[in-house]
């Protein structure tokens, strides 16, 4: 399985959600993120999983999730497929 990010120490404080993310402390605005987790209570916040590829993190009881690559704003592009040149 193709390893993503680190993601470790995930928490709120106010309304920002800060990630220990590749040995990196980020922090991220909710109302920017998440209107779910800005309005979600401390409980249901605090109740996440990291998907094991570090792809992105899950909140069961709201039913929401987020990509680490979105928070970041990494964009992978699909590699071109080459065509053989038939002569």
């Amino acid at each position: 399985m193709k390893k993503y990010h680190e993601v470790q120490d995930v928490h709120f404080e106010g309304n920002d959600i800060v990630l220990k993310i590749d040995g990196e402390k980020k922090r991220f605005p909710l109302e920017k993120v998440s209107k779910r987790l800005l309005c979600a209570n401390p409980d249901d916040r605090q109740t996440y999983e990291v998907s094991p590829s570090g792809y992105g993190i899950h909140w069961p009881s709201i039913d929401e999730d987020i990509s680490i690559d979105g928070l970041l704003g990494i964009i992978h592009c699909r590699k071109a497929k080459s065509k053989a040149a038939f002569v």
